[in-house]
């Protein structure tokens, strides 16, 4: 698979890491959007609302120069989802997929900032993290996931100088930063691809970025988790 699309023609964003199925396409300069909070609707709603879109820009599948998904980490159902239509879409055209971090879109919500806290909600109290670099295009930690509140500076950066942005910052038990809960939506996926720093995959290529070992706790660890929290 080439490592470049043809960004002259249309492409399509899917979101699916959160409870929104957001999706945006972009064609001849234009936008087209949708942004609906689905909950657990989105496997039935999504090839609807990508349908519509479609028709909304006069373009067909084949038209389009790649796909863009939401990678993870996030919601497991939903991240699936998107990555199984994306992959569902694109293989009968042979069309690439750009694979692009939820932590990075998050992060890029603050451009031009030399030390982001990219952080949102991971359930079990947890949450996933990572800090950027957003002047320099650089991130200055692994994706991690854990609780919010032993979130740990990268060397040589001072807490005064973090932004923090996510859904994590909405918590109760939220990051000892500061920080605002803004989400990124579909388009920014989509700008962030057409940068050309994320890579350009086959179908087969394709995967999703898990931080999470474990998708959910057996009730002994609930239990253990809880008594270890006492």
């Amino acid at each position: 698979m080439n490592t470049k699309f043809d960004k002259t023609r249309p492409i399509l964003a899917i979101d699916t890491s959160t409870s929104f199925l957001s999706l945006a396409l972009q064609h001849n300069q234009q936008i087209y959007t949708q942004h609906l909070l689905a909950n657990n609707k989105q496997a039935e709603w999504i090839l609807p609302q990508i349908a519509l879109l479609l028709q909304q820009a006069d373009v067909a599948v084949s038209d389009l120069a790649a796909i863009v998904y939401a990678q993870g980490a996030g919601a497991f159902t939903g991240l699936r989802i998107g990555l199984g239509v994306a992959q569902g879409l694109a293989t009968p055209f042979d069309l690439p997929l750009i694979g692009v971090p939820c932590l990075d879109a998050v992060a890029y919500q603050i451009p031009d900032c030399t030390c982001v806290l990219a952080a949102t909600d991971a359930r079990m109290n947890e949450v996933f993290y990572a800090f950027f670099d957003t002047l320099n295009h650089h991130r200055l930690s692994d994706y991690c996931v854990g609780n919010a509140q032993e979130i740990k500076l990268p060397e040589n950066i001072l807490a005064s100088n973090v932004k923090g942005v996510g859904n994590a910052f909405a918590l109760s038990n939220a990051p000892q930063f500061s920080g605002s809960d803004k989400m990124p939506t579909a388009l920014d996926y989509l700008r962030l691809a057409q940068t050309g720093r994320y890579a350009v995959l086959s179908v087969e290529q394709a995967e999703l970025l898990y931080v999470r070992n474990k998708i959910a706790l057996t009730a002994a660890e609930q239990s253990a988790r809880k008594f270890q929290a006492a």
